[in-house]
Formats: C-alpha cells, structure tokens, sequence
C-alpha cells in the first residue's frame, strides 16, 4: 500500500513534469478572497488542473479554483500556488486534506502561507480585517497524522515570518483561528465555545493543512481575511455568498499585502 508520503512525492514529480520545474521554494494556499495575489507576486511560467495531479478531484465549491500555479519572482524563488484546496467537509478524510501540503513538501517548498476567509468573535475586527494567526485550535477531531508521529505544535506559525508581516504591516492585528467541520455554519452558541476557548476567529480550513506542513517541517505563516462577523456576534444570519461579496471588496488590497509579504520571504 503506497504511503501518503509515497503519494506525495508521486503527485509531485507529475506536477515537476507538467509545470518543468523541478524544484519550488513557498508554497501558497489562497483562500476566499485571496486569489488575486498571484497574479501580483510574480510571472506565472505554467499551470495545470488539478485533476491530472495523482490525489486531486475536480472542485465544486464556489469561489475555488482548482488549479496549481507556478510562478517566478522577482527574487528568482519559485512560487507555487495551490488552488485546489480540499476541505474536511468535502472529502472527510484528513489524509486528502493535507495532500497537497505533503505534495508541496516533495516538490521542495520550505514555506508555506495559508490564507483562509473566516467569522471573527471581535466587533472590533471586523469584515475586511485581516488577521495574522499566532495559533490554532482544532476542533474538527481529525489529524492527518498517522500512528505514532509525534509532531511539535509548540510553535506552528512562524514568529519569523509574523515579524515579517508585521514589518510590511504593523497594524496587522494578531489572531487565534478554530477549526470547524463544517459544512454548516457555527451556532452561536459554537462560537461562544471557541470564544471561551481561546479562538477569535472561526472557519473551515487550514488547521489541519497546517500540522501537515509541521509534520513535514515546513515554516508556516497564516493570514484570515474576516469575512464576517460570526454566528451570534454581527446578529445576521450567514450565507456562503456573503463570504464571496467580502472577498471580492476585500481582494485588492489583501492581495497587495500578501504579494508584498511572500516578495520579502
């Protein structure tokens, strides 16, 4: 049986074949909201569907884009874009979740930025905010870790680059992200919950790709675009279109900020 790291690797030299490049440096998930940032980091030299990578399904969540990029920039590092994030809710299996982190982990990334749209428990930060993740919390109840690896958590998000961050923006505030299931939205009382917890932000992703891309000692910088005040917080109901309308108000500027941040890593 073909191992996920065996699996990866398998991914990636059809990606290294598609794309004729054989080596990439930071590796980007780009969230709701977030996809315009490619087009400003740097010039693409290829790109390929997802669905002829070993491990990718066609995408069917609105607003995603199912296809890897790759891209040059200006300092010559080799950039590649993972557009064809698969969520927990769509495929229940946390091993397909972190497939594309392992497979840019093979493809030779040390870095890696995961965006995310997301709820925020603070009026004060509220839609348009973007927050830097100094933590998570999963509450999903799933690991893409197998058996007996024991992976450090004590620092996930890289206080390199948050400081880096921090240097393009000093306003960024900082944030602690949970993870849901999802599909559905939280309920409030949810959200009190994760409040309670710990968590100021609420979504759908990243946590688990996240403790893949420690498990593969990747430095990890996150970024949430909050797309709207969560359950029971803002005293609206949510619906996925106002994710997108938040995103697209939103997405030249955070594109700007994050195409400036991955210039300098």
């Amino acid at each position: 049986m073909t191992s996920a790291t065996e699996f990866a690797a398998e991914a990636a030299a059809t990606l290294a074949a598609a794309t004729g490049v054989e080596k990439h440096d930071i590796a980007l998930v780009l969230g709701s909201g977030w996809g315009g940032a490619a087009d400003l980091i740097g010039e693409e030299t290829a790109r390929v569907d997802a669905a002829d990578i070993p491990g990718f399904d066609a995408h069917v969540v609105p607003g995603h884009h199912p296809v890897f990029r790759s891209l040059v920039a200006p300092t010559g590092k080799r950039v590649l874009v993972l557009g064809a994030r698969q969520h927990y809710y769509q495929v229940r299996d946390a091993g397909k979740v972190a497939h594309a982190i392992r497979m840019a982990a093979a493809a030779g990334c040390t870095q890696l930025v995961l965006t995310n749209g997301c709820g925020s428990t603070r009026p004060e930060v509220g839609p348009g905010s973007v927050v830097l993740l100094e933590d998570h919390l999963n509450l999903t109840g799933q690991t893409p870790l197998e058996g007996a690896t024991f992976v450090d958590m004590s620092q996930v998000y890289s206080k390199r680059l948050r400081d880096l961050a921090h240097t393009i923006d000093p306003e960024l505030p900082d944030g602690i992200y949970a993870q849901f299931t999802g599909p559905q939205y939280e309920t409030p009382a949810e959200v009190r919950m994760a409040a309670i917890l710990g968590a100021n932000l609420v979504g759908m992703s990243t946590v688990l790709e996240a403790i893949a891309a420690r498990e593969a000692g990747l430095e990890v910088l996150g970024l949430s675009l909050v797309t709207n005040l969560a359950a029971g917080i803002g005293g609206d109901t949510l619906d996925h279109q106002e994710v997108l309308d938040a995103g697209a108000a939103a997405g030249p500027r955070i594109s700007a900020l994050l195409a400036s941040i991955v210039r300098e890593m």
